[in-house]
Formats: structure tokens, C-alpha cells, sequence
């Protein structure tokens, strides 16, 4: 195999990569999207679509967009009420709490491992690491790195 061969094996398999990571990213978005959805509508929080596709828009920015994802909603909550007692926002926050947790912990690395082969604890640990070592774009950038990386992992042996 000359060097032009292995230029574009390598160029293949990191493009193959980035494809993994970029549906998987997609995948987490319609799943957020659609738990945002279930959970805003009942609440009763007005204007429920829009804010679950905002929701699942803004899981393409890593770290802040879930935050993003939760002005809209908390807000439409507190104009809603027609008491002071701000229920409505209790529970949006509370479903904000969830679907941060169930997705950082357990659809992210689940996605990430499956349509890469960037293991669990490496989706998870990875922005973590990425975020202290070169805050913020460490953060953003550690998951398509992750995957370029373990797509050029060599595969263990199969013990006999």
C-alpha cells in the first residue's frame, strides 16, 4: 500500500468517524426533543412543540445547550401561572433535572458507543477532562475527537 492508499484509508476511516458521532448527535437530539415534548405537555407549559424542538435543537451545543433548552419553557411556566405559587416552573425545572441526567449518564455514552466505538466511560469522562484541560472548547470538541481516536484503536485479540 503506497502513501496515497493509506492517506485516503485513513481519511476514510476518520470521515466513517465523524459520520458515527454526527448520527449519533442527531439520534440524542430526537430523543431529548421528544422527552421535552412528552414531559412540557403535561406540564401544560403554553407553546409545548416549539420549546421541545428548540430542546433538541440546542443539544448540538455541547455543555450550555441543555441550559439554553430550559430558559424557554421556564419562562413560558412563569407567565402561565395564574397563581403565585410557580408550580408550573417547579415541574420544568424538575423535568430539565431528568432528562439532563438520563441523557449525560445514559443515552449519550449508549449513542456514542453504539454508533462509534468510543466506549461509555470515555463519552463520559471525555468532556469532563476536555472542559478542565482547554475550558470550553475542550469540552466541545472531546466527543468527534474521541471518536476519530477509537476509530483508529486496533481491536483486541480474541483470547483463545
Amino acid at each position: 500500500m503506497d502513501a496515497a492508499e493509506r492517506e485516503a484509508s485513513y481519511s476514510r476511516r476518520a470521515g466513517a468517524a465523524l459520520g458515527g458521532w454526527f448520527r449519533a448527535t442527531l439520534l440524542d437530539a430526537a430523543i431529548v426533543g421528544a422527552m421535552w415534548l412528552v414531559g412540557l405537555l403535561w406540564i401544560g407549559v403554553p407553546f409545548a412543540p416549539l420549546w421541545a424542538v428548540l430542546g433538541a435543537l440546542f443539544q448540538f451545543v455541547p455543555g450550555v445547550g441543555a441550559v439554553l433548552g430550559v430558559c424557554g419553557p421556564a419562562v413560558a411556566a412563569v407567565f402561565s401561572t395564574n397563581d403565585d405559587d410557580f408550580s408550573k416552573l417547579w415541574w420544568v425545572l424538575g423535568l430539565y433535572a431528568i432528562i439532563a441526567v438520563v441523557d449525560g449518564l445514559l443515552i449519550q455514552p449508549l449513542l456514542l458507543k453504539r454508533q462509534t466505538r468510543v466506549p461509555w466511560w470515555a463519552a463520559l469522562l471525555g468532556p469532563i477532562l476536555g472542559g478542565i484541560l482547554l475550558p470550553p472548547w475542550g469540552a466541545l470538541l472531546a466527543p468527534p475527537i474521541l471518536a476519530v481516536v477509537f476509530a483508529f484503536r486496533r481491536p483486541r485479540p480474541a483470547q483463545p
